[in-house]
């Protein structure tokens, strides 16, 4: 009798423990990426995302709508769409710190409409990329980066931001 008391006081504890993981889940889904609110939908969003970045000679290397994947299986998404770019002369020199980069280079944003409406738009921090994988010899270009992808998503999510609205 005590051992099944045991034995259930042990599942009580690990489902417990399985609840506090899933709910702290979206705080450790968020570590590492800069969200910002847009002032419009996701869609324009990352068309302005596009003008400015290929204004600049980044490479638009695809966008991905996830809202017309999931009506494509009879589901259904509020506007989300992925865009990834980038250019070689940015990301060659850190994968020859580290080619594990690779798998987050290109870089990618992410715009989505929340349920009350609203458009947001993430990105990975170039810190915790450099972090993640540990290239601390090209502090430089992670620090051009940073600084590039804020005015760029600012022009993108802010009216006034492209000359193009």
């Amino acid at each position: 009798m005590l051992f099944k008391m045991m034995r259930r006081a042990g599942a009580v504890t690990i489902a417990a423990a399985l609840l506090l993981i899933s709910l702290s889940a979206p705080t450790v889904a968020a570590e590492g990426l800069i969200i910002k609110d847009s002032d419009f939908g996701a869609t324009k969003t990352l068309d302005r995302l596009g003008i400015a970045l290929e204004r600049k000679g980044i490479k638009i290397f695809k966008r991905i709508n996830h809202a017309k994947g999931a009506a494509s299986v009879g589901a259904s998404l509020p506007p989300t769409e992925v865009l990834i770019f980038g250019t070689p002369k940015i990301g060659t020199p850190l994968m020859q710190s580290n080619p594990m980069i690779g798998l987050d280079l290109p870089l990618k944003a992410l715009a989505w409409e929340t349920a009350d409406g609203k458009s947001k738009l993430a990105y990975s921090d170039p810190a915790w990329l450099a972090a993640r994988y540990g290239i601390s010899d090209r502090a430089k270009v992670f620090k051009g980066m940073a600084a590039a992808l804020d005015k760029f998503t600012s022009m993108a999510t802010k009216r006034g931001g492209l000359p193009i609205q």
